[in-house]
């Protein structure tokens, strides 16, 4: 079964039906063209997007939001009027309905995935230690426990400020109080979980700061003082972190995450109260996980989803020819997806997709990286380019991760056998003298579930790193016991385990040049053998 989508294309009068160009194709010069009896005004664009010629003759078709971004950047808007239209047939198979919504699950599951957890997240009346309303901060005044799930992965090794924008209306500055020299990151991630800005140590230092997150259509003046954050799109997550040296090191940290704070640009300046009492939507399930929400949407729902999401959130040029194949089963950014009036066998192949994708990213989730001595890690985090499924895969182990220059998150699954790790077992980490990972800020192993949150235990223990009270070897080496049960004699060195399967992660907060480039290599994770 074949199904025939009817795109409208205008024509142009004076020289008949004119050559239609995709999204992001880019156009010889007007010259050429003229040569060709072809004029550049002429060219037509396919229905839904604007014809743009840059000042150096090229031209290009555009979804409008791109077109907006970069109109008054070398590029302007040809504005014409047509007066009739014909219609062009394009076939579409089962096959490639299949493989086209494949591709469109992969590529939107961290904008959708980003929106429901902006939606849980957000949904309260005022700030607190979780959530907030839009364009204000939650401060996480202590550590995650086991029953946090709003965000994978979570540490124990800082102490979180997060905030959802929304830069619609305008921008929001960001101050960042003086820290005295300690570490802290303020990274921001777009809406497809690209970090554009990451104020802190590393880059802006530690005095006091003013940051403006602008949107990708603002174009202002901002006040002396302040610098700009360009955002590529309107939905921006901040996931602030302070280095946090234990419970006892809560009081200094928590001065310096509320004295964090976010203002409107138009009552920067002035005295500016934090909204109160914001409206709630109790039609939200604030219980399930993200991630376990994201799971439970079929294809269309998932779909409508993430077209309505893309008119704010406008993929990058880099996207263009994906963008293009995606209309190919009525799914264009800033509309909505409906597949109702769809064949129904391309309807099922659709659903297929999806599901397909579901799959292929849990799946991918072994191959993400390189693996050194056993452990897995990337150390290209954070910037995603085009793989999309790398992006995905990322997103869904964890959501909110660093620039690879911040940090790098070392993961392992299984044992030097290749036997998943589980509680039934003892392991170990030996460090020889002098190879504790050579790190700018500081590391840690932390220990995760399977569903990647944290694991009660009897010590209350989740992580453990260079700030415990561990305990040297007498030739100065380090060892770090894994395992259920208290190792007898080096409590203070253990992570606890659970009895079941589960995952560690090392956190290695603005990684060494040694850490990166591969010099200094993780030891691998022992298993003990039993008595």
């Amino acid at each position: 079964m074949k199904l025939i989508i009817f795109v409208l294309i205008p024509l142009i009068l004076s020289i008949g039906i004119a050559p239609a160009i995709s999204f992001g194709e880019v156009i010889d010069s007007p010259r050429k063209q003229m040569q060709n009896g072809i004029d550049a005004k002429d060219v037509v664009c396919k229905s839904g997007f604007t014809l743009m010629i840059r000042n150096s003759g090229n031209a290009a078709c555009m979804f409008p939001t791109t077109a907006e971004k970069l109109e008054n950047r070398g590029w302007g808007v040809i504005e014409k009027e047509f007066s009739s239209d014909s219609v062009v047939e394009t076939m579409l198979t089962v096959d490639e309905a299949q493989s086209i919504a494949e591709e469109a699950y992969i590529f939107g599951y961290p904008l959708v995935l980003m929106d429901i957890t902006s939606e849980i997240m957000t949904n309260v009346s005022e700030p607190g230690r979780e959530a907030a309303p839009i364009n204000q901060f939650a401060v996480l005044p202590e550590f995650p426990t086991p029953e946090f799930t709003l965000v994978v992965a979570p540490n124990a090794d800082t102490l979180y400020n997060a905030a959802w924008l929304d830069l619609s209306d305008e921008p929001i500055v960001l101050h960042v109080p003086d820290t005295d020299g300690r570490y802290y990151l303020q990274p921001m991630l777009d809406a497809y979980t690209n970090v554009f800005a990451s104020p802190g140590k590393r880059t802006t230092g530690t005095e006091a700061n003013d940051f403006a997150i602008t949107g990708p259509s603002w174009d202002g003046t901002l006040p002396d003082g302040v610098t700009e954050l360009k955002s590529p799109t309107e939905m921006v997550w901040i996931l602030g972190r302070t280095q946090t040296n234990g419970v006892e090191d809560y009081d200094a940290v928590n001065k310096i995450q509320y004295d964090y704070s976010l203002t409107p640009l138009i009552s920067f300046g002035k005295p500016y109260t934090l909204p109160q009492n914001e409206s709630v939507d109790p039609t939200i399930d604030m219980v399930t996980a993200p991630v376990e929400k994201i799971d439970q949407l079929d294809a269309s729902t998932f779909f409508n989803r993430m077209a309505i999401l893309m008119k704010a959130n406008p993929p990058a040029l880099d996207d263009a020819n994906m963008i293009v194949k995606f209309e190919k089963i009525g799914l264009i950014p800033g509309q909505e997806f409906d597949s109702s009036s769809l064949d129904p066998e391309i309807i099922n192949a659709i659903e297929s997709g999806a599901s397909a994708a579901r799959q292929k990213i849990e799946s991918n989730i072994p191959n993400i990286g390189t693996i050194t001595n056993g452990w897995q890690f990337s150390i290209d985090v954070g910037s995603y380019g085009t793989d999309y499924l790398f992006r995905s895969t990322i997103a869904l182990i964890g959501l909110g991760a660093n620039l690879s220059i911040d940090a790098i998150y070392p993961i392992r699954y299984d044992d030097s056998d290749g036997n998943a790790l589980n509680g039934v077992n003892k392991y170990m980490i030996h460090f020889p003298e002098g190879q504790t990972p050579p790190v700018n800020g500081f590391w840690s192993l932390t220990m995760y579930n399977m569903d990647q949150f944290f694991i009660e235990n009897p010590i209350d223990r989740y992580t453990i790193g260079d700030r415990s009270e561990l305990v040297y070897n007498d030739d100065g080496s380090l060892d770090i016991y894994i395992q259920h049960e208290a190792p007898d004699g080096n409590e203070s060195n253990w992570l606890p385990a659970p009895a079941d399967d589960f995952n560690v992660m090392m956190r290695l907060y603005w990684p060494s040049q040694e850490t990166i480039d591969g010099t200094w290599e993780i030891p691998e994770l022992q298993k003990i053998p039993k008595d």
